[in-house]
């Protein structure tokens, strides 16, 4: 019987088919579309979510029911005696504290899950660590120490190229939308531990974008105290629009020589709020092991 089961939801931006590959369980987000349930990489894809989203379908994230969670969980613990659960950060959604209250009554010592405020390519490099920690031997309680002490260990600046999803969601006025779309201006958003905050406002793409490469420099710089390349990840994200994406990559490899930077598109759970057309930029501090 294999020691730990490494879980993650599909936020991470991990696949069913990557999932095998990387000897990681992918629990599917579910959303409900025109009060319709979809299961994300299972009966609904990148592309579908966003010709709903096009067509102005009426978009909501949802979370996984616990009886769908017992199932996944149930299932693992036939052939591993633990389960380290990383699910997207609880500052975004509550899937992640009632998976936890859910694991502390019913799996106690079976199901360990991790809130350590990730989200996109930054949880999917967390369910990387993890599940290469529980190849070296590290118990689920180590697993999971080590991934809380460093939960703010990490950035993710995103620009966006519309504000009329985050007007949609109530997120800002519709005046600040009217001015903000008036004025072209592309804000620029970041994820710091817990929420979703307001960063900079950028007056063009290319402004915005030197604006989150700059934002990660100087976090590698103050926050990481000058880390090495070899001691942090970047990574990229994107919403949609994959050829604008892959010219941000270029752009982020000239301005980190020797970087490999992952790029995947941003979960659906993010996209829904921001729309298609936004870029990210992420930094991790690489965790030693």
């Amino acid at each position: 019987m294999a020691k730990i089961a490494i879980l993650t939801d599909s936020n991470s931006g991990i696949t069913q088919a990557q999932a095998k590959e990387l000897g990681i369980h992918v629990v599917p987000m579910p959303f409900m579309i025109d009060e319709e349930e979809f299961f994300e990489d299972i009966n609904l894809t990148q592309e579908q979510f966003y010709e709903k989203l096009g067509d102005n379908a009426n978009v909501s994230t949802s979370q996984p029911t616990p009886d769908s969670l017992m199932k996944i969980w149930d299932e693992l613990l036939k052939d591993h005696e633990s389960i380290v659960y990383i699910p997207m950060s609880s500052g975004l959604s509550g899937s992640c504290q009632s998976a936890y209250m859910f694991a502390q009554e019913e799996y106690e010592g079976k199901v360990f899950v991790v809130d350590n405020q990730r989200i996109s390519v930054t949880q999917r490099q967390s369910a990387i660590d993890a599940r290469d920690m529980a190849e070296k031997g590290y118990s689920a309680e180590e697993i999971v120490q080590k991934l809380m002490d460093t939960k703010f260990e990490s950035s993710i600046y995103i620009m966006l190229d519309t504000l009329y999803y985050l007007k949609k969601g109530g997120r800002i006025t519709p005046a600040a939308a009217a001015l903000g779309t008036l004025l072209r201006l592309k804000p620029v958003l970041q994820i710091q531990g817990e929420k979703l905050d307001a960063f900079a406002k950028a007056r063009t793409s290319s402004q915005g974008k030197s604006i989150m490469i700059n934002a990660i420099k100087n976090d590698i710089e103050t926050r990481f105290g000058g880390a090495k390349a070899n001691d942090y990840w970047i990574a990229a994200a994107y919403t949609k629009d994959i050829d604008t994406a892959n010219e941000w990559k270029k752009e982020l490899e000239k301005e980190f020589p020797g970087m490999d930077i992952h790029m995947d598109p941003l979960s659906l759970s993010v996209a829904c709020h921001i729309g298609p057309g936004a870029l990210a930029v992420t930094v991790t501090r690489k965790l030693h092991f």
